[in-house]
């Protein structure tokens, strides 16, 4: 109950909800527009490049970051951080970064990442993320289409990728990218580089910046077509920071009632890592790096590390879970666990209808439950995240509305939110003190979103980026009067709560004229083990229809309950009558959610996963339609034979 309560003696002692000011616009009865008006606390002076040294001027022993050495995770204060952060600088200016200048940065998440980004802008430059598992043709797409003349990897590998890469460049491309690679020692070679650079040339740089200075140029993964670069500038970052942490930091300090820390895990090339990364050096949040997303990885990672929030997607969550059930079905407590799970939804519903002043609350039987099953299932999931964990965000794509309040019993609160590339990250979250699972909040500060006749979702504020790099044409279509069209489809609730209802460019129209929006059975079908991944169809049919994979845990761990072979072949279990009856319950689950003309009629399940490797998945998980549509065009096709 601590963190439920903690959450309440903030509620009671916070002025947040004066301070942040909310305004409907309704037309015909319906909220069409809402705007959030900005937060009153002043800016930081200077820009994004100034934090880590403000840093170090103000409280110097501040610990900000923790890196893990020798399988220890050790304290790098705010000063050690800024003096790193300015050999690096140093070294870029020497080997010849000019002012404007672009870096492409190629690295999973680790502790060098935030090092290079820092000095990247303190030396006057513009980082240029790349995934680390971007292919030749994309490295080559990204550094000629920028500019690029300095590349870092993190790996021989990456190394090897990109010098393939730079080799397919034009023969009139006179000077190739100059490269350091991390595991062979760059942060060191540059600061032997830049021994001769004064302090002062560094700091002139970095003064010359302003918020109109451009910080960095994104690069969407691209579902489809050839990614575009976003321009963000110091100021989109500044303003996304600041919102994030004027609105949720303060919150978080009365919940967890200890100094905030947390795991980054998502890619830093993903623009939401990398806003929760200068967020969290604005507030002087410790923070710790994983270079993977993989549960087997993560999960040793957190309990180590023990943060008192994280940042992922829904993914993770649904992992979580699902060991958690996996655990206990392990030892004999399956059916335990499925009524957790249910105690959990109903006295998370209970319970946010009490705080939210809707409802009387849990009664004294669903209290007497949550108690048991807190100590026999919640206490497990909790320490599968590390034990102190107390809050989490969830971005990318809507959480499933009953997980959500799953975890809210188990007493970690998720709060998610909304955004693209284009809108420096969350243009929406919920409001800390008014939760609202099954939808993505209200604008952050300073923020309106509006919904479009077609019921596509305009974002209009100080987080929208200015234009697509070398592509005004791009730019000019989503661009208009300072209204960013973000091609995905919502609606708002009474109270102007945002939820999002599938992707313009993904609806399906059967060929009897019935409109269908994949994402929603698409989030629900994941959420249910052994669901993998999976694409709902459809298009010009006479009826929906699904293509499923299988998450590898869930399978392994159903042949053990079961008793089967683990070495049982997939193409066996996907035919299995028991396993296609639990993939119904899953689809039945996912059909709640629409009418029945919507509703998926039948599904294949079949062998193999979506990865990004296989090119099915975008780095950011997302998965891409038309590819896996032609790789399983067949299994598609014999949905319809009949």
């Amino acid at each position: 109950m601590g963190v439920r309560k903690d959450l309440k003696r903030a509620k009671r002692r916070s002025d947040l909800a004066a301070r942040v000011h909310t305004e409907l616009i309704r037309e015909g009865g319906v909220v069409r527009e809402v705007r959030t008006a900005a937060l009153d606390s002043a800016p930081a002076p200077g820009t994004t490049a100034d934090i880590p040294f403000v840093n170090a001027a103000e409280d110097p022993e501040a610990v900000v970051l923790r890196r893990k050495e020798a399988g220890v995770w050790r304290p790098v204060t705010a000063a050690t951080f800024a003096r790193e952060v300015t050999a690096a600088a140093k070294g870029l200016i020497a080997a010849g970064l000019e002012p404007g200048g672009r870096v492409a940065l190629m690295s999973r998440t680790r502790y060098e990442w935030a090092v290079l980004d820092f000095a990247i802008w303190a030396a006057g430059g513009q980082t240029v993320p790349v995934y680390a598992t971007s292919s030749a043709e994309q490295i080559t797409w990204i550094v000629k289409d920028s500019g690029a003349r300095f590349v870092i990897t993190e790996t021989e590998e990456n190394s090897r990728t990109v010098r393939a890469a730079c080799a397919a460049l034009p023969e009139s491309e006179s000077e190739q990218p100059r490269l350091w690679e991390l595991d062979a020692g760059a942060v060191l070679e540059l600061a032997r580089l830049g021994r001769d650079v004064t302090d002062e040339e560094a700091e002139k740089r970095r003064a010359a910046l302003t918020p109109d200075s451009i910080a960095t140029v994104c690069y969407t993964s691209g579902t489809t077509g050839r990614p575009k670069g976003c321009v963000l500038t110091h100021g989109n970052l500044h303003a996304e920071a600041a919102s994030t942490v004027d609105l949720l930091h303060p919150i978080f300090k009365e919940v967890t009632g200890q100094v905030a820390t947390t795991l980054l895990f998502l890619p830093l090339a993903h623009i939401l890592g990398r806003v929760i990364q200068v967020a969290c050096m604005l507030a002087r949040i410790e923070v710790g790096h994983c270079p993977s997303i993989k549960p087997e990885e993560l999960r040793p990672e957190l309990r180590s590390f023990r943060p008192t929030f994280v940042v992922g997607v829904p993914y993770l969550f649904e992992k979580i879970h699902d060991t958690g059930r996996a655990t206990a079905e392990k030892i004999g407590r399956g059916a335990s666990f499925e009524r957790a799970d249910r105690i959990a939804v109903r006295f998370g519903e209970a319970y946010l209808d009490k705080f939210l002043d809707r409802g009387k609350g849990p009664s004294l039987g669903l209290y007497l439950a949550w108690a048991l099953y807190d100590l026999l299932v919640y206490r497990r999931v909790r320490k599968e995240v590390g034990g102190r964990l107390r809050y989490a965000i969830s971005g990318g794509s809507p959480l499933d509305r009953r997980l959500n309040l799953f975890f809210h019993a188990a007493g970690i609160i998720v709060y998610e939110g909304y955004g693209l590339t284009e809108t420096t990250a969350a243009a929406t979250i919920i409001p800390p003190l008014s939760p609202r699972p099954g939808t993505v909040g209200l604008p952050v500060p300073g923020t309106s979103v509006r919904i479009a006749d077609d019921g596509e979702v305009l974002i209009k504020g100080p987080i929208v980026f200015g234009s697509y790099w070398n592509n005004p044409d791009a730019t000019e279509q989503v661009l208009d009067g300072g209204w960013f069209a973000s091609g995905d489809l919502g609606e708002f609730d009474e109270d102007g709560y945002l939820r999002i209802t599938g992707r313009k460019k993904d609806i399906l129209v059967t060929s009897g004229g019935k409109n269908v929006s994949p994402a929603v059975l698409e989030d629900r079908l994941r959420s249910r083990p052994p669901i993998g991944q999976c694409i709902v169809v459809g298009d010009n049919r006479p009826f929906v229809g699904a293509v499923i994979t299988l998450e590898p845990d869930a399978v392994e761990h159903w042949l053990a309950v079961r008793k089967a072979p683990a070495d049982t072949p997939m193409s066996e279990v996907i035919k299995d009558p028991r396993m296609l009856a639990d993939v119904q319950k899953a689809v039945d689950y996912a059909n709640e959610a629409v009418s029945r003309a919507e509703s998926i009629r039948k599904f294949v399940v079949v062998e193999g996963e979506f990865t990004e490797d296989n090119g099915l998945l975008t780095p950011s998980l997302k998965i891409k339609r038309h590819a896996v549509a032609r790789a399983y065009e067949q299994q598609i096709g014999a949905l319809y034979e009949s």
